[in-house]
């Protein structure tokens, strides 16, 4: 059976794969990753994705790997990681009180066969309304800083969050169970 390489240092993602499958192996890539100007907001996480799992498969070509990318995107921008602790808290007032949708693309290559397919899933996220010093007590617990748009719905981030439309586990970065479908028909076909 061929094993599964998961592109990706997340531990968030590493704990989510389990769920599929205990037997894989953590491949995370130092990929240059160059979006080209003008891709829209949505697109960017699937080309991503793809440069990740390209990457990976080139030390892994037998086995099928696993590239993913998540983003936060309010009114057309992309929201990252932050930089540092002002960053977190100029995403976390933007999105107070607003819904904002997190995307992340996924791509699954098996080079050896010839294989690869990608796909999205959105979720739509809507924020409660955060005074400022609901803000710094948010960032002083060290969330925010290793996570898209500057929060986890996982931990803390559950205490900001009004609602959620869609996979609650594509918000933490990994859809769970479109991914483990996916990855079964890339297996069989």
């Amino acid at each position: 059976m061929d094993k599964y390489i998961l592109a990706s240092n997340s531990p968030r993602r590493q704990e989510l794969f389990r769920l599929i499958s205990e037997d894989f192996l953590i491949c995370p890539t130092n990929a240059e990753e160059v979006v080209p100007e003008g891709t829209p907001a949505e697109d960017v996480p699937l080309l991503l994705s793809e440069i990740k799992a390209e990457a990976a498969a080139a030390e892994h070509p037998d086995d099928i790997v696993i590239g993913c990318d998540t983003v936060v995107i309010h009114k057309g921008k992309i929201y990252g990681k932050p930089a540092d602790r002002e960053d977190a808290f100029r995403t976390l007032k933007t999105l107070s009180g607003e819904c904002h949708t997190v995307v992340t693309g996924v791509t699954l290559i098996q080079k050896s066969r010839g294989k690869k397919t990608s796909f999205s899933q959105k979720s739509v996220v809507k924020f409660c309304e955060l005074s400022d010093e609901e803000i710094e007590s948010y960032i002083d617990s060290g969330d925010p800083f290793d996570k898209a748009g500057s929060y986890g719905i996982q931990g803390r981030g559950a205490l900001i969050v009004n609602g959620i439309s869609g996979d609650y586990y594509n918000i933490m970065g990994l859809p769970v169970g479109m991914l483990y479908r996916k990855l079964k028909k890339f297996r069989e076909g």
